[in-house]
């Protein structure tokens, strides 16, 4: 998921990146060279032992039966909708705050994605917004795991058993949070993920995965994903070209056996935050939802004049960004669904104060004090 972001000044060696993957890879680095080796040595580039491994590992990792690697995380989502049978005017319900490919997926299949808001502390989708949003069209509902956390997935997936709907986890942001209900990608009739490198479980580029305990779901996404064909020249349907390659894998699998580790680092990191600017007048901090162990995959606070302060961040070295700067709803891609400015009062108010953090596992805490001291200073400036 992209993101507008200030970069920190090259020549500043106190400079705090928004992100440092480069320290992420040194740790996996010995592993996964070893493993390109290897397949250079096989030739197994598309599918193979490597791929199999992840998506055996992965699976038990998140608690689901199968999981099923794809080529990125807008591919996951639109092979989800697709295995459901979701098409041209089918509705999906989702939040105003995503980024754009939880949409996006469903338009490249013709069908509608249907906006509501989100809750003011979490800025997760809110459930009480959910069924007035809900037609005799809609066919299924897309929570978003957003930020690091997941989403309030009892009263969603009650929803869902109520209007006989679908459950599409957005996972992407998510990798290893849990909720009262159990493992974010392990909540509903099927979630898709995006292995970003950004993300705290992230390839050396683009790679997703389609999550679910439903082998006939599983079978589905498997054949899309492979120009609709289970066996070699046989096309049982119409697909795309979506596969994970080994090389991701690889990847994938080196990072996945450090992912709670990093994942404890980023909540340390996320204490350390919140009692460095518990006292900074003007900042609200981010809440989880009761019940959640939120993996913080960002760190998003708000404040007033954010782009202010972003700049100012920007220019004292401290990298920052924004997720995301426009509710999907009030975009140019989405003008002729209608919706207006007003309708999402809780979204469109939030789009306007976010701003996110650094937070990576790698995060010190001397970089930390340098960014809340860098927020305070900006604060206090207007």
């Amino acid at each position: 998921m992209s993101t507008v972001t200030t970069a920190a000044p090259k020549t500043d060696a106190e400079a705090v990146p928004f992100l440092d993957l480069a320290a992420q890879q040194a740790e996996v680095a010995d592993e996964v060279l070893r493993g390109w080796e290897r397949q250079l040595r096989t030739a197994a580039f598309i599918g193979g032992a490597d791929v199999d491994a992840f998506e055996r590992e992965y699976a038990d990792y998140i608690g689901v039966a199968h999981v099923v690697g794809v080529s990125n995380g807008t591919d996951a989502l639109e092979l989800a909708y697709r295995a459901l049978g979701i098409g041209p005017g089918d509705e999906i319900i989702m939040p105003a705050n995503t980024f754009i490919a939880t949409a996006e997926a469903a338009s490249r299949l013709g069908a509608v994605p249907v906006f509501v808001d989100i809750d003011d502390t979490s800025l997760l989708i809110d459930p009480a917004m959910i069924e007035s949003a809900i037609t005799s069209r809609t066919r299924a509902i897309a929570p978003v795991h957003l930020f690091g956390q997941t989403a309030p997935m009892g009263l969603i997936s009650a929803l869902a058993r109520r209007h006989d709907l679908f459950v599409v986890e957005d996972a992407a942001q998510a990798q290893g949070a849990s909720g009262p209900s159990g493992r974010a990608g392990s909540l509903g009739h099927v979630a898709a993920t995006s292995f970003y490198p950004g993300k705290n479980l992230g390839a050396a580029g683009d790679a997703g995965a389609v999550l679910t305990d439903d082998p006939a779901l599983a079978a589905r996404v498997r054949t899309l994903g492979a120009h609709g064909s289970s066996v070699k020249y046989v096309h049982d349907r119409v697909g795309m070209n979506a596969r994970l390659d080994a090389v991701q894998a690889t990847v994938l699998r080196a990072k996945l056996r450090r992912l709670d580790g990093w994942n404890g680092a980023r909540r340390s990191a996320a204490d350390r935050y919140a009692e460095l600017l518990a006292d900074v007048p003007g900042v609200r901090l981010p809440v989880s939802r009761p019940g959640n162990d939120d993996v913080w995959h960002l760190y998003v606070i708000r404040v007033d004049e954010r782009d202010r302060v972003l700049a100012e961040l920007g220019a004292a070295g401290i990298g920052a960004g924004i997720h995301y700067p426009t509710p999907v709803h009030l975009t140019e891609a989405y003008a002729d669904l209608g919706y207006r400015r007003g309708q999402f009062p809780v979204a469109e108010a939030a789009a306007d104060r976010i701003l996110s953090l650094p937070m990576f596992p790698h995060l010190t805490a001397a970089q930390q004090h340098r960014v809340a001291e860098g927020v305070r200073d900006a604060v206090r400036a207007r």
